[in-house]
């Protein structure tokens, strides 16, 4: 830095001329006969005071220190300045005076200019300078900040982004999450045929678990339940009434429950015309039924074709395990076996088994003799059941078939029946001799199939089994026992109602509704509990029940347990798969054993097509749009 004599001072406003910046009076580089002054430091002026101010424009002038002088006091009013005094000694040559000047900071900008754009915000690289304090250069402590406030961090990062972020972005995101959202939910479940066949739509049908292992496409073939082809023409000729019933019966008056024509027809009537297979299907979603029922009757009598002897015949003891603790009575077992093919619509001429009908009829025939009668062996209280049970089946295969070859071994077993009917009006153990509920209710279906067949029954024979009935209900009127003086049973209840129905009584009957009412009851319903079971019950009153309509309360309440009960309880796996197990602590199922049990479930689940109902408008309902088999 150059010499101090050589830099000019700024000289502030106000001062007079010939002042110097500190008060004293400037003195020039040559004097007039004096010998040159060295330039002394002289601190800055510290006022002790102001003087008054000048009238007239001016800064105050602060008193300088008065150092004194030789040539006395100065007037009074007068400001006297200090001279410079000669130094004896000689100084040294000036030195410039140790001052640094500071370095150039960025002057703070305390006001925008007017048109000019300023940020509203500072970024993070930046900070707003403040003022600096007096005794120091601007923005000197800003270097001495620590290093991590000039650090921002990611959560600082990410809230300056968020509120400086335009706000269609935060819009664009939450519709993408909620067309997500949507398109997750709209997502059709991919469809599942493969098992569509095994599924029903019904809730309870997803409890029953491992019974869907038998069918699984992933498996192997199943050759016991492999469809064949119906073999059913497609040329057939259109017929104005399907379920055209035979001619007029000289019983009791058809009024309606009764379905019948006055024209003659070639074919069977209207109560086993629902086993035909379009009709079939259709019956079973028009009243409730489905694939899972469906199915149980298919594992049914693939069990059964399993157990049919050699020879043709089935046997109540074997060769599956829980056969009958009485003796064998294979014209009692191959009866119930063959009811359980032709109430699905297998004959001896169609059908997957039809074989198995074929075989088995031709032995039953053989075992009928010149009366009619069909039973030879087993209990001594067996003879009307198998009577009862091996004429319906020929009856019904001839009203399914019209072959003429049964047509009078069932004529044969009918007149057995009639003619064995006792004074009661019912049917026992003996021709002839005694009644009870349980064996009339089969002799009682025996003859109403050969109605169904077309064939002729003198009235009187149904009159005495109604006086029978009278005979044997409970004081309430509505509840029947075995026989007469014995207590009131749910089993003898429902086989009697069905007598009944079949007899002529109306549907809104009011000792059949008191009926249907105590049958139907919770407690009442199909439970396949230990010491709860009673598959005899359930039998018929599964009949009874359907009958009353598929818009019946009682068929209702009765369907949506019996669909679910039964096949569930049907056996899933290993060698009696298909069957029903028996219980050993019920009254009946102990003479009948596995067979006997199975064949009774597999009637129940065949309810929807087996006969058609007693009271249903038939004909207005399949003239509706298809039902389809849910």
């Amino acid at each position: 830095m150059g010499n101090p004599t050589e830099r000019q001072p700024q000289v502030p406003q106000g001062v007079p001329p010939g002042l110097s910046q500190g008060g004293a009076p400037s003195v020039s580089s040559k004097g007039a006969g004096q010998p040159p002054l060295q330039a002394v430091p002289v601190a800055r002026a510290i006022p002790i005071g102001k003087v008054a101010t000048p009238s007239k424009g001016g800064m105050p002038i602060p008193q300088a220190i008065h150092i004194g002088s030789s040539e006395g006091s100065a007037p009074p009013g007068q400001i006297t300045y200090p001279q410079a005094q000669p130094i004896a000694t000689p100084l040294p040559q000036g030195q410039p005076i140790p001052f640094q000047m500071p370095q150039a900071q960025p002057i703070p900008v305390a006001q925008a200019l007017p048109g000019a754009r300023v940020a509203t915000k500072p970024t993070l690289a930046e900070k707003v300078p403040t003022k600096a304090a007096p005794g120091r250069a601007p923005g000197a402590g800003a270097t001495q900040q620590p290093q991590d406030q000039l650090e921002e961090s990611d959560q600082e990062i990410l809230e300056v982004a968020l509120r400086n972020a335009p706000s269609w972005l935060f819009s664009l995101v939450v519709h993408m999450a909620l067309m997500i959202l949507l398109a997750l939910w709209l997502l059709p479940v991919p469809s599942r045929n493969i098992l569509s066949i095994l599924v029903p739509r019904e809730i309870w049908a997803e409890k029953l678990g491992e019974q869907l292992e038998f069918d699984s496409p992933l498996g192997m073939e199943n050759v016991l339940t492999k469809e064949e082809p119906v073999l059913t023409p497609d040329n057939l000729p259109e017929v104005e009434d399907p379920f055209a019933a035979p001619s007029k019966w000289d019983m009791v008056s058809p009024d309606g429950r009764i379905a019948s024509n006055d024209e003659k027809v070639d074919h069977i009537g209207l109560a086993l015309h629902g086993r035909q297979e379009g009709m079939k299907k259709a019956l079973v979603g028009l009243y409730g039924g489905n694939r899972l029922t469906e199915k149980a009757v298919e594992l049914g009598l693939a069990w059964l074709a399993r157990q049919q002897r050699k020879d043709g015949s089935w046997s109540l003891k074997g060769p599956y395990r829980d056969g009958a603790t009485q003796e064998d009575n294979p014209e009692a077992a191959t009866g119930l076996a063959l009811l359980a093919f032709l109430g699905d619509g297998h004959t001896h001429v169609k059908g997957r088994y039809s074989k198995n009908v074929q075989n088995g009829i031709n032995w039953l025939l053989k075992q009928q003799d010149q009366s009619g009668n069909l039973y030879h062996e087993g209990g001594f209280n067996h003879h009307f059941y198998t009577q009862g049970i091996c004429t319906i089946a020929l009856c019904e295969l001839y009203a399914m078939t019209k072959d003429e070859k049964f047509k009078e071994p069932a004529q044969r077993a009918v007149q057995y029946c009639l003619a064995s009917q006792s004074p009661e009006g019912g049917w026992r153990y003996q021709p002839g001799v005694d009644s009870d509920v349980s064996v009339t209710g089969w002799v009682v279906m025996a003859l109403q199939s050969a109605r169904m067949a077309g064939m002729e029954i003198p009235p009187d024979h149904f009159r005495r089994v109604e006086r029978f009935l009278d005979r044997s209900v409970a004081s309430d009127g509505f509840r029947y026992c075995y026989q007469k003086g014995h207590a009131p049973s749910l089993a003898m209840t429902a086989e009697a109602l069905l007598c009944r129905q079949y007899l002529g009584w109306a549907k809104d009957e009011p000792r059949l509704i008191e009926a249907l009412e105590w049958i139907t009851q919770k407690e009442n319903l199909i439970d396949f509990s230990p010491g709860k079971r009673n598959v005899y019950y359930w039998y018929y009153a599964t009949q009874v029940c359907h009958h009353m309509d598929r818009d019946s309360k009682y068929w209702k309440t009765w369907n949506a347990v019996m669909r679910e009960a039964v096949p569930r309880a049907q056996v899933k796996k290993g060698p009696e798969a298909g069957s029903w197990d028996p219980d050993f602590q019920d009254p009946y199922e102990p003479h009948g054993g596995r067979l006997y049990v199975t064949c009774l479930c597999i009637y129940m689940l065949e309810v929807y097509y087996r006969h058609l109902p007693i009271y249903a408008p038939v004909y207005t309902l399949l003239g509706k749009p298809k039902y389809q088999l849910p």
